[in-house]
C-alpha cells in the first residue's frame, strides 16, 4: 500500500530542493523525518511539510489499523521544475538585465513495508537449525568411507 503528496510552486530552486530530497529518498519515514527536522537548509522544511502530508495520507487509507512511521518508508520522491516568473533589474547604461525566480514541485510517494518482510522472520523460525560442524564432518567422512569401498570393490 502506497500514498503520495505533492506541494506545486514552491517558492525554491529545483536544484537546492533537489539536494534535501536526494538526502531521504529509499530511507525509513522515521530516519528522514529526522534528517529533514534538523538539516539547515530552508528547502528542508518544506520538504518536512510534505513527508508529513504523505505519511498522513497513507495512515488514512490504511483501513487495517493505524501505520506507525517506523513501519514506512520513503518509497519515491521527486523534483519537477515549476513556472518561472521573470522580471527585470536595472543595469548600467540603461539596460535591463531578467531576473528568472525559478518554482518547483514536489512529489513524495510512501509505502508501507511489505508483508513479506513480516512473515520472513516466521519461515526462519520453521526452518531446521544449522548441522554443526562435527555434524558436517561425520556426513563428508561417512560419504569419504563409502567411495573408498566403492573403488576397493572394484
Amino acid at each position: 500500500m502506497e500514498a503520495r503528496a505533492i506541494n506545486r510552486y514552491v517558492g525554491t530552486s529545483p536544484r537546492k530542493m533537489r539536494l534535501v530530497i536526494d538526502l531521504i529518498r529509499g530511507k525509513s519515514v522515521d530516519e528522514a523525518l529526522h534528517l529533514l527536522h534538523f538539516s539547515p537548509k530552508h528547502a528542508s522544511k518544506v520538504a518536512e511539510k510534505v513527508l508529513r502530508s504523505a505519511v498522513s495520507n497513507l495512515q488514512n487509507k490504511d483501513e487495517g489499523g493505524r501505520l506507525e512511521p517506523e513501519q514506512m518508508f520513503v518509497k519515491a520522491c521527486s523534483v519537477d521544475g515549476g513556472m518561472i516568473v521573470k522580471r527585470i533589474s536595472p543595469a548600467p547604461m540603461g539596460r535591463a538585465y531578467r531576473i528568472r525566480k525559478r518554482s518547483n514541485h514536489i512529489t513524495i510517494v510512501v509505502a508501507a513495508k511489505d508483508a513479506a518482510a513480516k512473515k520472513a522472520p516466521r519461515a526462519a523460525a520453521k526452518a531446521e537449525p544449522k548441522p554443526s560442524k562435527q555434524e558436517t564432518a561425520a556426513k563428508a567422512s561417512k560419504a569419504g568411507k563409502k567411495k573408498r569401498e566403492a573403488s576397493e570393490t572394484k
